[in-house]
């Protein structure tokens, strides 16, 4: 490669890590795994090693990626949080310990020791403690400027508001997300249709850095402590030492600290937490060797990016061939089919793989996978099994193709994939799969708002085989819903009593309990505005539904495919014989005084609730939007409105109290 030639390669290594290192750091949303990026980084350091004349401070091999998130004040770190320099190889650790026992020598520093930690998945941030208290947390950020996130970081448990000894002291600490936690998380979250997160440390990283520590309060965050930024009045020579004292404060101190006196005990360390890490609770990417002598790493000194005392092994990812048996197929609690690799079980990074998730149809098509085929599999972030790679020339022609069902594998409903989504999913409301999310959304408050029916009692009743559809909840009996409870006859009554109310509810509550996808209460209320009942409902073709305003054609697409369906029809029959509404029961309105105009509605109203506040609005002829936009006519602000008051501000949208708006609708 000539210098043009590297010029060229340098700057395109450059755009690739900054553009990764921003989804990365800044976005917590990855696009190549860890190994990609270390390679790409690797590559760059070399060539700007090579050719000298192209380096530039503002390469990320001189300095710490990660910038500061918009919404959170700045923090100045008063000891920079470095990063570590990587090494991918034993050779490379062994070069480096002999460079620092020439160093020591010196130096004349005698038993130069070291240690080895594990160096934790996660996100690193300093906590700040005045006389023994929890001042201020902040992430890392650039390394020099962090973000202030001390509320979210007082939701994590394990983090110590006050400590054993009044003292003024920094520390620096891994914020992660156990192993197991995180299987919980994506799991919940497939369920929930929401994007999974790509590995636990964006995870942990995402979750801390919420604007709304509520959010945070809510993931199962941790932190493990590994270094003292700054202490008063107390001196330490060695960094084991001073972990110890950490431990005795009340700090969660990384537990893998392996003390280390030559090159055999480090290397005999490395391998040891290798051959360990399958059975931590908790993800790492690689083992921290540090020099154990303060007084030392102060003779060392530090580079802009990295302290010259400590340097990262990097394990390299484990991959192993297998064969893929067999696609099968999970049906979701939303319903989202999901296709399941089964596999010749493969011992990987320490634990058994037999099955691995293959995400979607377009994961299948994009991999080239065939059943009978052989695929290598990897951890990724030593968590996830996942199929990487398929060996195209090991096959024999007996691989069979394989197709996404036209019908639900639980239910034998129709099985849909919509324009635009990767999903394929079940559209029975009487699937098994699916009952107890579906239960739980008919019973809400926005639907048939059957109060006592929580999740709890609905899973204590599907346990029990007490319902086994919607409609047999009114079916249910007193002395069925008083065994649930110790002395539950006073709960049973008020159940039954909401049940039965709830069969008087208007059509629209209905529609929405249904849980059509994409149709809210919003559109719930046009259509039982428009079509009177659930039977015209029902009949009304997908051109008919299209043309009413705020419907359109995919939302009335997806309508017409519900109410075809042979469970739906039987629900609906089955409701009817209950003795459920199936009406239209609000009058046509004469005053349309909002007609025409569209709100916003922001912060907390103190008379009102929104869906109080947007019934009134629409009783009038009006309509609600969750944006605001040119078109918007009125934004009601309540007490602590956010960026929507501020927009609407920006563009001269007309901002109106509760006050004003109780004026607005008096008759």
């Amino acid at each position: 490669m000539n210098e043009r030639q590297s010029k060229k390669r340098i700057e395109e290594l450059r755009a690739q890590v900054e553009y990764h290192a921003k989804k990365y750091y800044d976005e917590d949303k990855p696009e190549i795994s860890d190994f990609e990026y270390d390679m790409l980084m690797v590559e760059l350091r070399n060539l700007e090693k090579k050719f000298p004349q192209f380096s530039s401070k503002n390469s990320l091999t001189q300095k710490v990626g990660g910038h500061v998130k918009e919404g959170f004040k700045k923090v100045t770190h008063e000891v920079p949080l470095q990063s570590l320099q990587d090494v991918f190889s034993i050779e490379e650790v062994i070069d480096y310990v002999n460079k620092i026992n020439e160093k020591s020598k010196e130096n004349e520093i005698k038993n130069n020791k070291y240690i080895v930690e594990t160096k934790i998945d996660g996100l690193s941030a300093a906590l700040e403690y005045k006389n023994g208290k929890f001042v201020r947390g902040a992430t890392r950020g650039n390394g020099l400027i962090g973000e202030d996130v001390t509320e979210n970081i007082k939701t994590i448990k394990t983090i110590p508001m006050e400590l054993k000894e009044n003292i003024d002291i920094t520390v620096r600490g891994e914020i992660f997300i156990s192993k197991s936690n995180f299987e919980k998380m994506n799991q919940e979250r497939q369920e929930n249709e929401e994007e999974l997160f790509a590995n636990a440390r964006n995870a942990a990283a995402g979750s801390l850095r919420q604007l709304d520590s509520k959010i945070t309060a809510k993931r199962p965050l941790d932190i493990y402590i590994f270094n003292v930024q700054k202490i008063e009045g107390k001196e330490f020579n060695s960094h084991f030492k001073e972990l110890e004292y950490l431990d005795k404060l009340g700090f969660n101190v990384n537990p893998v600290r392996i003390p280390c006196n030559s090159i055999k005990d480090i290397i005999e360390a490395i391998e040891k937490i290798g051959n360990d890490r399958e059975n931590l609770t908790f993800g790492i990417d690689g083992a921290v060797i540090k020099v154990d002598d303060l007084k030392f790493r102060e003779i060392l000194g530090t580079t802009a990016k990295t302290p010259r005392w400590a340097i990262a092994y990097k394990y390299p990812p484990e991959k192993k061939e297998t064969k893929l048996k067999d696609i099968v197929c999970q049906v979701g609690r939303t319903g989202v089919i999901t296709p399941m690799a089964i596999l010749e079980p493969i011992k990987v990074a320490g634990s058994t793989i037999s099955k691995t998730t293959l995400h979607n149809e377009d994961f299948i098509k994009q991999k080239e996978l065939k059943i009978g085929d052989t695929v290598v599999i990897q951890k990724a972030g030593d968590v996830i099994p996942e199929i990487v790679e398929v060996k195209k020339g090991k096959r024999t022609g007996e691989e069979i193709s394989f197709k996404m069902p036209k019908v639900c594998p639980v239910c034998g409903a129709e099985a849909i994939r919509e324009e635009g989504e990767a999903a394929i999913r079940c559209t029975g409301i009487e699937c098994p799969a699916k009952l107890q999310r579906n239960l739980v959304h008919f019973v809400s408050k926005e639907a048939m708002d059957i109060d006592g029916l929580g999740e709890s009692i609905i899973t204590q009743l599907l346990d029990k085989g007490l319902i086994k559809n919607i409609a047999d909840i009114y079916t249910l009996k007193f002395e069925d819903i008083a065994s649930l409870k110790k002395n539950g006859k006073k709960f049973a009554q008020n159940l039954i009593d909401s049940i039965n109310k709830s069969k008087n509810n208007d059509l629209y509550k209905l529609i929405t309990a249904l849980g059509i996808r994409h149709v809210g209460s919003k559109a719930s209320k046009i259509l039982a505005k428009k079509y009177k009942n659930i039977d015209s409902l029902m009949q009304a073709t997908t051109e008919d539904l299209g043309r009413i305003d705020d419907i359109g054609p995919i939302v009335a697409k997806s309508i017409r495919e519900f109410f075809i369906q042979d469970q739906t029809i039987d629900l609906i029959q089955k409701l009817k014989k209950s003795g459920v509404n199936t009406e239209n029961l609000e009058e046509e309105s004469l005053d349309n005084r909002f007609e025409g105009k569209t709100f916003v509605l922001t912060g907390s109203l103190k008379k009102y609730t929104r869906q109080e506040a947007s019934d009134i609005i629409e009783k009038f002829g009006g309509k609600t939007s969750s944006t605001v936009s040119k078109r918007t006519s009125y934004v009601l602000a309540g007490e602590e409105a956010g960026s929507k008051l501020t927009k609407a501000e920006n563009l001269g949208v007309e901002i109106i109290s509760e006050e004003q708006f109780d004026e607005m609708i008096k008759l």
